[in-house]
């Protein structure tokens, strides 16, 4: 893994490498940047010639997590299979200057891909890269968001959306999968798989999956009597579980475990459990397990009700994002 200033100038020009250039912020966060960076060293570990680096608008680099980086400051010439990455930073940092961000748009504009990740996608929207375009961001700051670009279509509660080689993502871990959707486009799935694999991470998740699981989303409350249902149903959410067995564990009526359960989550109990086990059959489709393999394994009854259920999903998906999941495009390495 080399910073600019270690290339060759031969190794510049070479139309059968590919570079993927960090632009590191000040307080940059770690895994922002170390989670893509792995995705393509692996990927050149295994053959496809990638070349990491590494440039900011000073030498040193302060981390979010208290490490200082040393990079250099020269931007390499840049060619339309190139991929540019921002990461995100944490709390209130310089923003990049005018010729930073100019270099940004002069890449999308050569037919370059340009990705933000988390607040990394802020630079993109100071460079105008933005405007017209789907973009999502960080789910606690997605509002502000929109207040500060009301020119972009902030698509909420996505894990990451392209459009016109403007990837956004959610941050932290996000990065990861954008990494590996480009490296699936590019190179195929089974490439993609590959590095998963060696990093012990999902071989894909679609840009369309929720930022936060179910399981996180509805533990935001401090009822210790839904916390202990909850507890349940986690534990033992492919099973039959009737009211009764939820009012005992709770340790009251029936009608107060819906409706406590309710008030403290926004769903029953049942839409919960189905909520788990939906989450857990997708993972096993993913990972290549058959409908019928995964409805067994998630609880349903049957693939028949998974598949109605998956096509539920994925229209109330459409409704949240305007009709589509993450757009395509074509940007061989």
């Amino acid at each position: 893994m080399k910073t600019i200033d270690q290339l060759t100038p031969s190794q510049e020009q070479n139309p059968a490498m590919s570079l993927v250039l960090f632009l590191l912020i000040p307080q940059v966060h770690l895994l922002d940047v170390a989670g893509p960076a792995q995705v393509f060293s692996i990927a050149d570990d295994l053959g496809y010639a990638y070349t990491i680096t590494y440039v900011a608008e000073a030498r040193q680099v302060a981390t979010g997590q208290g490490l200082t980086l040393s990079v250099g400051t020269e931007w390499p010439r840049l060619a339309p299979d190139d991929l540019i990455i921002v990461p995100g930073w944490r709390g209130p940092t310089r923003p990049p200057g005018k010729k930073t961000l100019r270099r940004l748009r002069e890449h999308h504009a050569a037919g370059g891909t340009v990705v933000g990740v988390c607040a990394g996608t802020d630079a993109l929207g100071r460079a105008g890269l933005l405007d017209g375009r789907r973009c999502t961001v960080y789910h606690c700051v997605q509002d502000e968001f929109e207040r500060l670009y009301p020119r972009a279509e902030v698509v909420k509660d996505m894990l990451y959306v392209e459009d016109d080689r403007i990837i956004t993502s959610a941050g932290g871990a996000s990065g990861i999968d954008v990494a590996l959707h480009l490296l699936s486009r590019w190179h195929g799935p089974y490439t993609a798989g590959q590095v998963a694999r060696a990093m012990l991470v999902h071989a894909h998740r679609d840009g369309a999956t929720p930022q936060v699981s179910p399981m996180l989303r509805r533990r935001s409350h401090v009822d210790e009597t839904v916390h202990r249902i909850q507890d349940l149903i986690e534990t033992r959410f492919t099973e039959r579980l009737p009211l009764s067995l939820l009012a005992k564990a709770a340790d009251c009526s029936e009608r107060t475990v819906t409706r406590l359960f309710r008030r403290a989550t926004g769903i029953t109990p049942l839409a919960y459990q189905t909520a788990l086990r939906l989450e857990r059959a997708e993972l096993l489709l993913r990972q290549g397990a058959t409908t019928a393999i995964a409805a067994r394994e998630a609880g349903f009854r049957d693939a028949r009700m998974l598949r109605r259920l998956r096509a539920r999903a994925r229209a109330a998906s459409q409704v949240r994002t305007g009709g589509t999941s993450t757009p395509a495009t074509t940007s061989p390495a």
